[in-house]
């Protein structure tokens, strides 16, 4: 695995984990559509959220939560929309799309973690 795909994974990792803390339910992680690739799917009470996760070593090249492109929002909207259809037993539940963004200091360790709730609107 190279060392970015390698990265990605902890910081998914590293996102459940910090969702379950919360309470949250963690249903699937790396669920791929159509359209593109959930995170995370987990419930936060009774709302289903599809999560996508940045994670960056430091802010040289800007703030992880800057990370997502317009169409990668596009993309979280259909593939969450999409994971409802193949799980017919939440498709009556609320949904939304969150970003986790997490920044890793020079040593590696998990400096900052911003969750964006409702980060896709769809307008």
């Amino acid at each position: 695995m190279n060392r970015q795909r390698h990265l990605g994974r902890r910081g998914e990792e590293h996102a459940a984990r910090w969702l379950q803390e919360r309470g949250w339910v963690i249903l699937d992680r790396n669920w791929r559509g159509s359209a593109g690739e959930l995170d995370v799917v987990a419930l936060d009470g009774e709302v289903l959220v599809g999560v996508e996760v940045k994670l960056r070593r430091g802010e040289e090249f800007g703030a992880a939560e800057e990370a997502i492109t317009p169409s990668k929002l596009t993309r979280l909207l259909q593939t969450t929309s999409e994971y409802l259809l193949h799980h017919p037993e939440h498709s009556e539940r609320l949904w939304r799309v969150d970003l986790v963004a997490i920044t890793l200091d020079a040593r590696g360790r998990v400096q900052r973690v911003i969750h964006v709730e409702n980060a896709v609107t769809g307008e």
